[in-house]
């Protein structure tokens, strides 16, 4: 499956590629989780946390324009360190995405 940016003068929103991304994991047979009211949660936790055949992957979703926090540069570092793929993700890396979301690690 292949998934492109939008194009046009319109920019792609987090939440658009939220859903985009969610797309791609369900099609290739990730469970995921997002916290869907954040306010109510660890500052600079990631967008996404993805599971399938002993991989975990979390994801923090910008736009092409979004600056990483250092509350969650701090979360993706320290994730980073236990060994777990750790990606920030943006519209213009979809292709990218759907790439990393499909490999099957033996």
């Amino acid at each position: 499956m292949r998934c492109r940016q939008r194009t046009g003068t319109r920019s792609v929103t987090e939440n658009e590629l939220l859903a985009a991304v969610r797309q791609v994991a369900w099609h290739t047979g990730w469970l995921t989780y997002h916290t869907f009211r954040s306010d109510r949660s660890e500052p600079g936790f990631p967008d996404l946390c993805m599971v399938r055949d002993g991989r975990v992957v979390f994801a923090e979703l910008k736009s092409e324009k979004g600056r990483v926090t250092r509350a969650q540069q701090m979360w993706l570092d320290a994730l980073e360190g236990t060994g777990v793929e750790v990606f920030v993700w943006r519209p213009s890396d979809l292709d990218g995405i759907a790439r990393v979301l499909s490999r099957r690690v033996s």
